[in-house]
């Protein structure tokens, strides 16, 4: 057997990153993934076009990521968004900075960047095995010794880098196996749950808006009454509840908060850049233009279509009342409504059906300066199978690409010193 030998489990965009980073400094690696191709998560992410990084400034990185960010502090230093960004116009990937400084292929193509890992594999010789589902690691006298694959077939190493992604979207292949691996090794798993997920809402109008896209807009939780996060940008109404990304960043808390068994509600603020009294005389002014007008006809300035019989029905105005006729008391009802549109949150979609999980191997059992376990020699962990876990905008996988980056060079330093 090669000493030098290293199996990666794994091959999304921490198991790419760490797979040929440990081959370029000099391990023998074989890099085991379990679908007929490599990157599928990458290929679907960012909608198909792939939110690479953010362009932040590295020390602003740490606040966008509520799940254990501390812990990322160093490997995001050594290989950061600029960094990547580098690696990734060597291998024929140019990228553009766009709104919210999320970073994006110029091409607009995700596959563009799984085809530039896949090169970086082929360049450092690593050995890709698809189709292969690892059972189980195997340890010998506390230290890594081997993988054993479905059917009971072995693959003999001296070190192991478990990269295999959370459980979320599960057709990609994150089906929750790091999990499984490293809890049979004895390192404690943190129970996974919905990070950057959709919201179910309570009320039934939210179907009828369905398709519904609001830009600009404040999006504020309460729980048990109490004003926690807020969010400004961009949402979506669907049939079931609420989407988009200041939705996905506030849904950890929101899910949290509802399996606590609080009362989780959410305000959609419609009008943030008008201070109360703004809109007020918005208002006003918009009523005098169409005094001779119905209500129900006088808010096309002021509001999308389809949202215009939901403001109007929770309003409690009459719909056929003359503009001029509404009272000083109903149009500070409707402001209300403008500023504070109320939603009941009943939860989240299921783990399936979020970006991100939050959960995973316990970071205490991790060691944060190489990312090996503190547990069993030769182990190693780097991705979302790590209880780490950012917010939206490009976070999620500069930290896979960057603890994949540290776990195989730090692989690599491990089996050169026990030559």
């Amino acid at each position: 057997m090669n000493d030098k030998r290293l199996i990666v489990i794994g091959g999304g965009a921490a198991g790419m990153m760490a797979a040929g980073q440990a081959a370029l400094a000099g391990a023998e690696v074989v890099l085991l993934e379990k679908n007929e191709r490599l990157g599928r998560k990458i290929a679907i992410s960012g909608k198909g076009r792939c939110n690479i990084t953010n362009a932040e400034h590295v020390s602003d990185f740490i606040r966008n990521y509520p799940g254990n960010g501390r812990f990322l502090q160093g490997i995001l230093r050594e290989f950061d968004n600029v960094r990547l960004r580098e690696f990734l116009s060597a291998y024929g990937v140019e990228t553009k900075v766009e709104r919210g400084g999320r970073v994006f292929p110029v091409s607009d193509d995700a596959e563009a960047v799984v085809q530039a890992l896949e090169r970086f594999l082929n360049q450092e010789h690593v050995e890709v095995r698809l189709k292969e589902v690892v059972d189980g690691i195997v340890m010998t006298a506390g230290k890594v010794t081997g993988v054993r694959l479905r059917g009971g077939r072995m693959y003999p190493a001296q070190a192991c880098i478990v990269t295999t992604g959370g459980a979320s979207y599960p057709g990609t292949g994150s089906t929750g196996d790091g999990y499984r691996l490293a809890e049979a090794l004895g390192h404690c798993v943190i129970s996974p749950r919905p990070a950057l997920v959709p919201l179910r809402t309570e009320e039934g109008w939210v179907k009828d808006v369905q398709g519904l896209s609001l830009r600009n807009v404040e999006a504020s939780l309460f729980l048990n009454g109490k004003r926690g996060k807020t969010e400004f940008g961009e949402m979506l109404f669907t049939h079931f509840g609420v989407s988009g990304p200041i939705i996905l960043t506030l849904s950890r808390d929101a899910g949290l908060a509802v399996n606590r068994g609080e009362k989780v509600t959410l305000n959609i603020n419609l009008k943030p850049a008008l201070t109360p009294e703004q809109l007020d005389l918005r208002l006003q002014r918009d009523f005098k233009e169409f005094s001779n007008k119905q209500f129900k006809n006088a808010l096309n300035d002021l509001l999308p279509k389809s949202l215009i019989p939901v403001i109007i029905e929770l309003s409690g105005i009459d719909p056929d009342k003359a503009v001029h006729q509404v009272s000083k008391e109903e149009r500070r009802r409707l402001a209300g409504l403008l500023r504070g549109l109320p939603l009941t949150i009943l939860g989240t979609l299921p783990l399936a059906a979020a970006i991100v999980t939050a959960g995973g191997v316990d970071v205490k059992e991790i060691d944060p300066k190489t990312l090996a376990s503190k547990k069993v020699e030769g182990l190693y962990f780097a991705g979302e199978v790590v209880d780490v876990d950012g917010v939206t905008g490009g976070y999620n996988l500069q930290a896979a690409f960057a603890m994949g980056y540290r776990a195989g060079r730090a692989a690599s330093r491990y089996l050169e010193s026990r030559v």
